[in-house]
Formats: C-alpha cells, sequence, structure tokens
C-alpha cells in the first residue's frame, strides 16, 4: 500500500496563504493594536466601575467643552484656510510667492509654543499690559479691563492658528484644480469676484475644506499641551485627571473610549469628504483659472489677510522663544539641556527607523504575498495615528508596566538581582507609542513610492 507523501508545515502555511510576509503582517499589526486592545479592555472590565459617577459629574462637562472647543477651533481654521488659500490660487499680488509657503510654518512648531508666547506677551507683567499702563498712566490691574487670557476664548485662538494649515493645504489644491469654464460663465454674466468664489470655487472646494476642517477637529481633540496650560478641561485632560490624581485606570481608559467614539466619528466624515472630493471634466480640455492681478489698496489687503495668520501663528511664537534664548544665552552650555537635546534626537532617530522599516516591511507584504490578510491588516494599522496620545498612552503605559513588574519580580526571584524597569523605566515605551503614533505615516509613504514601482519588477 503506497503511503501518501508527508506535508510539512511550511506547506500547510503556503496551502492557506501564510508566509513570512503575512506573519510580519500580524506582527505588526498586534503592536499597533495592543494600545487599543488594551484600552477597550479596561473600559469593559475596570477593577472600579466609576462609569456612573462619571456620568453624574464631570464627564458631560468634559464632553461639552471638548466639542465646543472642537467646533469653534474647527470652523476658525476653516475661515481663516478657506480664504488664505483663496487669495494665493486666484490672485497675484506683492509677497504672494513667499506667503504661499510661509503660511505653512504655524505647523512646525506646536501648538503650545503659541499658547505660551501669548500668556508672555499678554500677561499683567507682559510687555503689552505694561505699555498701555505706561501710556495711559493706570497703575493697577483694578484701573482697567483686559481679557482673560488664559480661558476657553484663548485657546480657540491658538489652535486656530496653529492648526488651520490643514484646510489650507487641502482648498489651496482644490481651488487650483477648478477649470476656468465655469468661472468664464460666471463673468460672462456678471458676478463679481466675492459671487464667484460663494457660488461656483467655494462648493466645488467644499469636500476639500471639510476634510482639512475634520483633520484640525482630530488634532484639537488631541490636545494636551496648550487646553492644560489655558485651564480648559477637556476629554484630554480629564484622563489624566482620572488616572493620575484619582488613580483609577478603568475610568481613565472609559474616557479615552469616548475620545476614540469622537475620533472615529471624525474620521468617518473625513473619509466621507474625501469620497465626494473627486470631480471629473466631461471635456478633455482643461484649463486652470488665470491669476488675476491685485495692486494698490487691493494688493494690501490680500497681502494683510496672508500675513496676519503667519504673524499669529509663527513669528510671534518664535520670537518670543527667541527673545527669551538671547537673553539666557549661558543656558546654552546647560548639561540638562544638551542631554535633553541629545535624548530627543536619540529617540526620534531610533523611533524614525524603526517606524520606517516596519511601513516598509508592512506595504511590501502586501505586495509579495498571496494571501489577502497583509491587504486586509493594512487599514487596521492606521488607527494609532487618528488615537490621541492620551489613549496611547493608556493604552501603553499600563500593559508594558505590568510585563516590566512581572518580569523584574521573576528575575528577582530567580536570581536576586534587580533589573529594574527595563520598558517603562528606559525610553522603550515612549518609543514604542512614536511608532505606533506615526505608523501610518510612515506606511502611507512607503505605499505611495511602492506604487509607482511596476508590479513585475517585484
Amino acid at each position: 500500500m503506497q503511503s501518501s507523501p508527508k506535508v510539512l508545515p511550511k506547506q500547510q502555511m503556503a496551502k492557506f496563504g501564510f508566509n513570512g510576509w503575512t506573519l510580519w503582517a500580524l506582527y505588526i499589526t498586534g503592536l499597533v493594536m495592543v494600545p487599543i486592545l488594551t484600552v477597550a479592555t479596561l473600559a469593559l472590565f475596570p477593577t472600579e466601575n466609576i462609569w456612573p459617577h462619571l456620568l453624574n459629574t464631570t464627564l458631560p462637562r468634559y464632553f461639552r467643552t471638548t466639542v465646543s472647543l472642537m467646533v469653534s477651533v474647527g470652523l476658525g481654521a476653516a475661515v481663516v484656510g478657506t480664504v488664505t488659500a483663496w487669495l494665493i490660487a486666484r490672485y497675484r499680488f506683492v509677497g504672494a510667492g513667499w506667503l504661499e509657503w510661509a503660511l505653512l510654518m504655524p505647523l512646525a512648531i506646536p501648538a503650545y509654543v503659541g499658547a505660551y508666547a501669548l500668556v508672555d506677551l499678554l500677561e499683567y507683567a507682559g510687555p503689552v499690559q505694561t505699555a498701555l499702563r505706561g501710556m495711559i498712566g493706570w497703575e493697577t490691574a483694578r484701573d482697567y479691563w483686559f481679557p482673560e487670557i488664559r480661558s476657553f476664548p484663548a485657546a480657540c485662538f491658538v489652535l486656530t492658528f496653529a492648526l488651520y494649515p490643514y484646510v489650507y493645504l487641502l482648498a489651496r489644491a482644490a481651488f487650483r484644480d477648478q477649470s476656468s469654464a465655469s468661472d468664464d460663465v460666471a463673468k460672462s454674466l456678471g458676478r463679481g469676484a466675492f459671487a464667484r468664489f460663494w457660488r461656483i470655487g467655494l462648493p466645488l472646494a467644499r469636500p476639500a475644506i471639510a476634510a482639512g476642517a475634520a483633520i484640525v477637529m482630530m488634532e484639537t481633540v488631541n490636545d494636551f499641551g496648550t487646553v492644560d496650560y489655558f485651564a480648559v478641561q477637556t476629554l484630554t485632560t480629564g484622563i489624566f485627571s482620572v488616572w493620575l490624581q484619582s488613580g483609577n485606570a478603568g475610568g481613565a481608559a472609559q474616557l479615552a473610549c469616548v475620545i476614540l467614539a469622537v475620533i472615529i466619528v471624525l474620521v468617518s466624515l473625513e473619509k466621507s469628504a474625501r469620497r465626494r472630493m473627486k470631480f471629473f471634466n466631461l471635456s478633455t480640455w482643461h484649463r486652470g483659472v488665470e491669476k488675476t492681478q491685485l495692486t494698490g489698496r487691493r494688493g494690501v489687503i490680500a497681502f494683510t489677510l496672508c500675513a496676519l495668520p503667519v504673524v499669529i501663528g509663527f513669528v510671534i511664537p518664535t520670537s518670543v522663544l527667541g527673545w527669551h534664548a538671547l537673553n539666557h544665552l549661558d543656558e546654552w552650555t546647560n548639561p540638562a539641556l544638551i542631554k535633553a537635546l541629545l535624548n530627543t534626537l536619540r529617540v526620534a532617530t531610533i523611533a524614525a527607523l524603526i517606524t520606517v522599516f516596519a511601513g516598509v516591511v508592512m506595504v511590501y507584504g502586501v505586495r509579495l504575498s498571496r494571501s489577502e490578510t497583509p491587504k486586509r491588516l493594512l487599514p487596521i494599522t492606521s488607527i494609532g495615528y487618528a488615537a490621541p496620545g492620551a489613549v496611547l498612552g493608556v493604552g501603553i503605559l499600563i500593559p508594558l508596566a505590568w510585563f516590566d513588574n512581572r518580569l523584574a519580580d521573576g528575575i528577582w526571584e530567580l536570581t536576586g538581582y534587580d533589573i529594574g524597569l527595563i520598558l517603562t523605566g528606559t525610553s522603550a515605551a515612549i518609543i514604542y507609542a512614536y511608532c505606533v503614533r506615526f505608523f501610518a505615516i510612515a506606511q502611507g509613504a512607503a505605499d505611495a513610492a511602492m506604487g509607482r514601482v511596476s508590479p513585475n519588477l517585484a
């Protein structure tokens, strides 16, 4: 009797489409999903369920403040980004060339730097109020009224001018891609510049503007430094309050799940807007709208409208930082500052290398693997970028701390040697958090680059 050939484990795996690329995809996806799954588990099975207490006390206030801040900043950024994008895309005026790129500069600095600069300028001992008291003769704060600096409106103001470039980028591209045909028809009907913007340009660019505003609102929900500095209580600050001050990780995870729900809604809106962002020309002939030259008063107004966001969002914060840096030159050689700089460069370099490597492996696996598994897992790995840093903090520190303590206790019992906390006690945890947070960017860049390579070359 002839025996059937023996099937090796590798052959069995290949039969179902499993290979090294599939295993790598599962491994990377698992690492990315650990924080999210940890938060969900802690929220569903907390050691002390304070959800009813949160519902009756702080959660409604946190939620209202978060939604109000999110909507206010989203609308403000949409207005600033749309107006500047329209002026840059449709008009020529003095300074338009460098303003086109300068309008992106607020993205180069964190929003909380703008918060520090605003308070430094406008607080009681700052140069603005000091100058007012000197010119008018006021002696104390009781002699005059001045807006409260650390407040909800101030947080909205700072975040608006820090995040508007997300809307500006997408809106500028949408305005530039519009055909001149509709604009020419409107001109022939006697429509003015504002009517052409309101009735033609804005409706065609609305999906792009909505997508940019959704990204702004996600970044607003994610912000901690600015809202904490301005004493604005949001869901993000609530996570740290419940976790660190009350010592309740389960309650913090439940608040994190509320943030995730808000983020999922915003991501869905952004995806929906992008699906509607496609417009097609029925004719093979396409010509962009020719820019109009603005001179005199109109040119000055256009320049001012485009320069103000750059001044508020970039020039003032960097000038305040530069002023303090020049006044404290001795601090440049402070060993603590040098150590912090070197640690920043080290952590950033390691996280970047790991993230890029994992992104390339994931994308390459999608192209080479015969299994559909890597392709289905690819969208899941982008969830880390949408998750706020506070959510990732809860989801990463808790499991890593548990692993660290168990490992240290086990080695102590076996050898009597205390190894300490090798993950949460070093930079490993923050590197892991950066990799999860920015994996979607590395994967997206690798996917775009790989898309230009013919599959036949693989």
